[in-house]
């Protein structure tokens, strides 16, 4: 019995060896999420934010917010890092609600879900012992997409629990917020990252996760990714997962970005130049044949319209113009192909008929 038993208990050992030995599997956390601000002195150049939201956690007080400003400039993160300072890790779950446009935010959700969550009552004690602010924090994010009867309703609702509740609406476009709750709220607005703002936090990302890839190479991610800091760390985790341990180049990170060849914006705008319509619509085909969105190459053709010197502003106008209009046509849904030649038709007759 007892060699039965010392049996066991070796096995036993043997075991707990084999784990301890055996290496944990590292959890896979996209970079945006494991390199999030995790307090407010960490949001990258928002400084006149990030000074009112510093005192407001020093004095343990914080206004109904409205966030507004591009996206992937950090107003997400930005709340959730004062909430978390707030509260504590402990508490924030209890604490903290928070709704996204993924989630139904009609007004029936507003009367009861953040009704409901408003009117609880909290101490203002942590577990840790640290005082703690007696009230809880709602953050609608992309609040612009909340239609105005849900809007309306969380007006009454901000009112009736100032005592017990902050509200943090966050979004991109402020027009769409109705002017009832803009006045309840202090308003913030996130400007466009700067270039030399988001290569420095490329460059500490990259180095963190010793990825190998040259300062031409950070200087594209900044480039196409116009100032969302998100959209710049996405693109250089694809083109690292794309890689491996070899060296990002240039063209990786244009076809993660899905830009569209030069080439293929030059075709276009030699047919346009040829004043035949055959070779048009062959160039614009082609453009549609490899894959490339309508949108992105709609964006190329605009800059691209914008530095030429063969047209005068007034050709560029009506360009501009019809630009604006297949943008939206676009938006909608629209026919591609149909959207592409529409414009680019437009663009043939100012550079070969204006005149006329």
């Amino acid at each position: 019995m007892d060699a039965f038993l010392k049996g066991s208990s070796s096995s036993n050992a043997k075991s707990q060896e084999k784990s301890k030995a055996a290496p944990k599997p590292q959890k896979s956390i996209p970079w945006v999420e494991k390199y999030r601000p995790r307090s407010v002195e960490d949001v990258a150049h928002q400084d006149e934010v990030v000074a009112v939201l510093k005192k407001s956690v020093q004095g343990s007080d914080l206004p109904n917010l409205l966030f507004y400003g591009p996206p992937g400039t950090g107003k997400t993160s930005a709340i959730l890092a004062v909430a978390k300072q707030l509260f504590g890790w402990e508490l924030y779950r209890s604490r903290v609600l928070e709704l996204n446009a993924s989630d139904e935010r009609g007004i029936q959700v507003v009367r009861e879900k953040v009704k409901g969550f408003s009117q609880q009552s909290v101490s203002a004690v942590r577990a840790d012992g640290k005082p703690c602010p007696p009230f809880k924090i709602v953050i609608l994010d992309e609040a612009d997409s909340m239609t105005s009867a849900a809007q309306a309703a969380l007006r009454r609702t901000m009112e009736r629990e100032s005592k017990s509740t902050r509200f943090c609406l966050i979004c991109n476009y402020i027009s769409r917020i109705i002017e009832p709750l803009t006045s309840r709220c202090s308003k913030f607005r996130f400007k466009p990252l700067a270039v030399d703002i988001l290569r420095e936090r490329l460059q500490h990302i990259a180095n963190k996760e010793n990825v190998t890839c040259s300062d031409e190479v950070i200087d594209t991610i900044v480039e196409t990714s116009e100032g969302d800091l998100r959209k710049a760390i996405t693109y250089l985790q694809s083109a690292a997962r794309l890689k491996g341990s070899e060296e990002i180049d240039k063209q990786d990170v244009l076809e993660i970005a899905a830009i569209v060849p030069e080439s293929f914006i030059e075709s276009v705008f030699k047919a346009c130049h040829s004043d035949s319509y055959e070779r048009l619509d062959a160039s614009v085909k082609e453009v549609i044949a490899e894959g490339y969105s309508a949108s992105q190459t709609l964006s190329q053709l605009h800059d691209r319209l914008v530095s030429m010197e063969t047209l005068s502003d007034k050709q560029k106008s009506v360009v501009a113009e019809k630009m604006g209009i297949v943008d939206r046509r676009l938006m909608d849904g629209a026919d591609e192909y149909l959207q592409l030649m529409d414009l680019a038709s437009v663009i043939m007759d100012q550079i070969c008929h204006a005149h006329s």
